[in-house]
């Protein structure tokens, strides 16, 4: 007999199936190897699919949707209370099985590999932006146990340069200015793959209608714009924005039992990414909303009752929840009538 639930252990090389049939019996357990994989799934009729949302995961959904199958992702902490005992991969295929079948199962949409190549982008330039960060403060610690210092910021990186280069060699010794050189040639080769990274961005960004959309929004450009449609590939999948600032993170995680309840922190759970770049917005709007008090009394009424820290994490939680409903509803920001215009 056919199963038609198959739960589905990725890996790199052997995978793990656990398929069940309409009653719940099983019937399948076999381990295959990553050259197997397809032809067995070639070879069965439509069936139901559950993966884990991990490395791979939107490849293999991709490829084992395009047979027909109904592929579904699944975060890996979600599958994990249903793990009885142990940890094997036949014990993970069986959990998945399972919890793929759960009417409150919460699913990841699955992204096509242009989204996937946009978040590449992404990731390789918030890379060589670390590195940048890296390469900079190790040239401003380094030279400055020679006495060579400059104010912060990045843009004072020429100011450092050039006070390097006109220390005689008394002050810096010729090795530390061969050092400090090929330093600064590293960050100014970084610069220039970054603002290649950036260019390309900025094409995908003009030709995506929700990016463009998203844009409309304060505090949200071209980089955070991109990124959420990257990721978001269907918006249907949250019930409201509330629903995705919380899966983004930017809500206060709750502790309560016996009716009591107490908000603590955010819970920095979701996306990390797109909480980061939320929050740089939000930073930007509540120091604008400073500056133009007659444009944003929301926030400048927070301000007057709560730390700026506070303030900025509750408008990046309201940035989400206009752009899932820009994305959802397929319309642009409407500024009269928003708190943060």
């Amino acid at each position: 007999m056919h199963p038609t639930i198959i739960g589905l252990d990725l890996a790199k090389h052997v995978f793990q199936i656990h398929g069940v049939d309409g009653t719940g019996h099983v019937v399948i357990r076999k381990k295959l190897r990553r050259s197997e994989l397809v032809d067995f799934f070639t070879k069965l009729p439509p069936c139901l699919v559950g993966m884990e949302a991990c490395g791979t995961a939107h490849y293999w959904g991709r490829e084992l949707s395009a047979l027909g199958h109904e592929v579904r992702l699944m975060p890996a902490a979600y599958v994990k209370p249903y793990v009885k005992r142990g940890k094997n991969d036949e014990v993970d295929a069986e959990a998945i099985c399972e919890a793929v079948t759960r009417p409150t199962m919460r699913f990841v949409s699955i992204k096509s590999a242009e989204q996937q190549s946009i978040l590449m982008l992404h990731r390789t330039r918030d890379l060589f932006v670390r590195q940048r960060t890296m390469l900079v403060n190790s040239l401003r610690s380094q030279l400055s146990e020679f006495g060579l210092i400059v104010p912060q910021g990045i843009w004072r990186l020429n100011e450092l340069h050039e006070l390097a280069q006109r220390a005689s060699r008394s002050v810096l010794p010729e090795t530390a200015w061969e050092c400090s050189e090929l330093i600064v040639a590293q960050i100014e080769d970084l610069q220039m793959r970054i603002k290649a990274i950036e260019k390309s961005i900025l094409a995908c960004h003009r030709a995506s209608e929700i990016s463009l959309r998203l844009q409309t929004i304060p505090g949200i450009g071209v980089i955070t714009a991109t990124a959420i449609a990257a990721t978001i590939a269907d918006p249907g999948v949250f019930k409201s924005g509330r629903h995705f600032a919380a899966w983004i993170g930017l809500v206060p995680r709750q502790f309560g039992s016996g009716g009591k309840v107490h908000l603590g922190r955010i819970s920095k759970k979701g996306e990390p990414y797109l909480r980061k770049l939320l929050v740089l917005g939000a930073t930007a709007v509540v120091r604008y909303a400073k500056n133009k008090p007659a444009l944003a009394a929301w926030i400048n009424a927070l301000l007057a009752r709560r730390p700026a820290r506070v303030v900025t994490v509750a408008v990046a939680n309201k940035l989400a929840r206009i752009a899932w409903a820009v994305m959802s509803r397929g319309e642009t920001f409407r500024q009269a009538s928003s708190a943060i215009a």
